[in-house]
């Protein structure tokens, strides 16, 4: 177990989907546990997925207990999750991500969803899910398909964002945590004094 970096949005692991775990081998635990590790060690984060820590496999763990959130979850395991239907009703909230530093947007979302995964024991669960909850997990569903929440923005909102986007793929801006760029480098995190 261990804490390990976040990998910034502009590496290319972020854009290739994840593969599924066929089977929870010592390798898989090990890299839960990490995901867990790293979640609860940065400040400000609710949902990990496992290529944001350089690992291809289609695993995500959520804690919207976390960072003052209202509605807390509590710890979720996801593994090998599909989410199987998207309700017509929209939300929009205002997301960030440990991968994009320094960017909080409003994205619309589907407010209800019906997802499948598996749990720790590889058991199958087919849950409905709706509020703050959905939304962390279509955001962390996302990064498992290759997805960035600033690929939802408008043409607009896009162009808004650019300069910050750039700054980021060029790794000029500062984390509490561990980060490896978009170009492979490695940037030490820089925690806040109040930590």
């Amino acid at each position: 177990m261990a804490v390990v970096p976040i990998y910034n949005c502009f590496n290319p692991i972020l854009r290739k989907p994840t593969l599924e775990v066929e089977s929870l081998t010592d390798e898989i635990k090990e890299l839960i546990n990490n995901l867990w590790d790293t979640l609860y060690h940065v400040s400000n984060g609710v949902g990990l997925a496992a290529n944001q820590i350089g690992a291809d496999k289609s695993v995500i763990v959520i804690d919207t207990s976390l960072n003052g959130t209202i509605e807390g979850s509590g710890p979720v395991l996801l593994i090998n999750p599909e989410i199987l239907h998207y309700s017509e009703e929209l939300v929009m909230d205002k997301e960030g991500c440990l991968s994009i530093p320094e960017l909080y947007e409003d994205v619309v979302r589907s407010e209800t969803i019906k997802i499948k995964y598996y749990d720790i024991e590889m058991k199958e669960h087919i849950e409905v899910i709706d509020g703050y909850l959905a939304v962390v997990m279509q955001h962390e569903y996302d990064h498992l398909q290759g997805k960035l929440f600033f690929d939802l923005f408008t043409p607009l909102k896009r162009t808004l964002t650019k300069a910050k986007l750039s700054k980021i793929a060029k790794g000029r801006f500062k984390t509490a945590y561990d980060m490896i760029q978009a170009d492979g480098t490695f940037t030490k995190g820089e925690p806040d004094e109040d930590d």
